[in-house]
């Protein structure tokens, strides 16, 4: 597949909960990393696609999760995803040392992670 799903992140209201609950339902591996003045929970499942938990980052908004997509160009698919009728709810932003990322809604509102992968 030429862009493949390659993270799943829960942005969520109650983190600790939600760390509860997955780690209990599926056995998933967690570990925690600071990230500036917030925490962020990478997700091992082992074989297949990973992914983390935060702190919701906009307050009173419900918990979601956000698959992210492998893209070559970010800001190009996140400007050819509006050009398409998408809504940008986070433009390009860097994730140190990591890579980049946006997040947009589609036309039919459904939320999506675009990702570039920090060349090594």
């Amino acid at each position: 597949m030429a862009n493949p799903f390659v993270h799943i992140e829960l942005n969520t209201t109650d983190v600790g909960a939600a760390k509860s609950f997955y780690s209990s339902l599926f056995g998933w591996k967690l570990e925690d990393m600071q990230m500036g003045p917030d925490t962020y929970t990478f997700i091992d499942v082992g074989e297949g696609t990973g992914g983390g938990i935060l702190k919701h980052p906009m307050p009173g908004e419900p918990s979601i999760w956000i698959p992210y997509v492998l893209v070559d160009d970010l800001e190009a698919s996140t400007q050819q995803a509006q050009a398409l009728g998408a809504t940008v709810i986070k433009g390009v932003t860097e994730v140190p040392n990591m890579g980049w990322f946006s997040i947009i809604s589609d036309p039919t509102g459904g939320t999506l992670g675009l990702w570039k992968t920090k060349a090594q």
